[in-house]
């Protein structure tokens, strides 16, 4: 199975503590602060993978809209299952995500980010536009963040858009194909969630 948002990592620039941080709640501000908190705790020597693993998840859980996106890249499937099945595959998107995030770690913490603007789409979204700078192994990649400010004092991000491209789409249209293969039965997503998480 591929990996849930090849570049989210970059989503959860993490502190050098295990306390709350508190970020701006201007988007992108937010986005920001978040980035310089990653680059300063990816080059951090003195801190153990293990370590940065639990402040990635940490930060995540507080910064990212897990369970919206859970339901979304679940698609309409989500309207037929009960309550029960609901919360089983939210705990496992949820693993799912996770794992994914640190599984890639390493790979951006030489990256160099910078903000370059936002655009307030309503009261509830806010796309933060930002990008990657050419490095010795790839492009310059644009990454645009999607805000969420239902709550206008506590910003959770809820997609990224690479080049074009939503991560949340694919990771829908992955899940579809698999259920569609399957005669849409959640069981078979779940085998393979746990086969992801486990490994």
């Amino acid at each position: 199975m591929k990996r849930l948002f090849f570049l989210i990592v970059l989503l959860f620039l993490v502190p050098n503590n295990l306390y709350p941080v508190s970020y701006n709640s201007d988007p992108k501000i937010f986005i920001t602060e978040l980035v310089e908190d990653a680059i300063k705790t990816l080059s951090d020597d003195s801190l153990s993978i293990r370590d940065k693993n639990q402040m990635i998840e940490k930060i995540a859980t507080e910064n990212v809209d897990i369970k919206a996106l859970g339901m979304y890249t679940l698609g309409d499937l989500r309207k037929t299952l009960d309550a029960k099945t609901l919360e089983e595959y939210q705990d496992l998107f949820e693993k799912y995500f996770l794992k994914s995030l640190t599984s890639r770690l390493s790979d951006y913490s030489s990256q160099k980010f910078k903000v370059t603007g936002a655009d307030q789409k309503s009261e509830k979204y806010t796309i933060v536009n930002s990008r990657i700078s050419e490095s010795s192994t790839q492009p310059e990649i644009k990454v645009d963040w999607r805000v969420y400010t239902k709550d206008p004092l506590k910003p959770l991000i809820r997609d990224l858009i690479v080049e074009g491209l939503s991560l949340a789409r694919t990771q829908r249209e992955e899940f579809a194909s698999i259920l569609n293969s399957n005669n849409n039965d959640i069981k078979v997503l779940f085998s393979k969630l746990e086969n992801f998480i486990s490994n």
